[in-house]
């Protein structure tokens, strides 16, 4: 019962610090590269605050391939990413406001 009893409060718990996507959780960054055949983008990024990450450069999977079509490097953008184990997949991707 105590297991139990554990197991609903961390649940809980990781709930309530949980919150719904905002305007906020996009990411402005420029692509450096467009890798098709590894299906990754290379992003040059500000903050991530969904991820607690600082700016800097890095690979990040795709969720869905045909993004990858939309966009080359040089092009500004913004993104949502997520962490999948060891991997960062961008989710979402748009144009940057000019």
């Amino acid at each position: 019962m105590k297991k139990l009893l554990s197991v609903t409060l961390l649940a809980l718990a990781s709930l309530s610090t949980s919150r719904a996507w905002s305007a906020d959780d996009y990411t402005d960054a420029k692509v450096r590269r467009v890798d098709k055949s590894a299906a990754t983008l290379t992003l040059e990024h500000g903050e991530i605050r969904n991820l607690d990450m600082p700016p800097m450069t890095m690979v990040f999977g795709v969720q869905d391939k045909a993004v990858l079509e939309r966009v080359k490097a040089g092009d500004r953008i913004r993104f949502k990413a997520v962490k999948d184990g060891s991997k960062y997949i961008v989710t979402e991707l748009q144009p940057a406001a000019k």
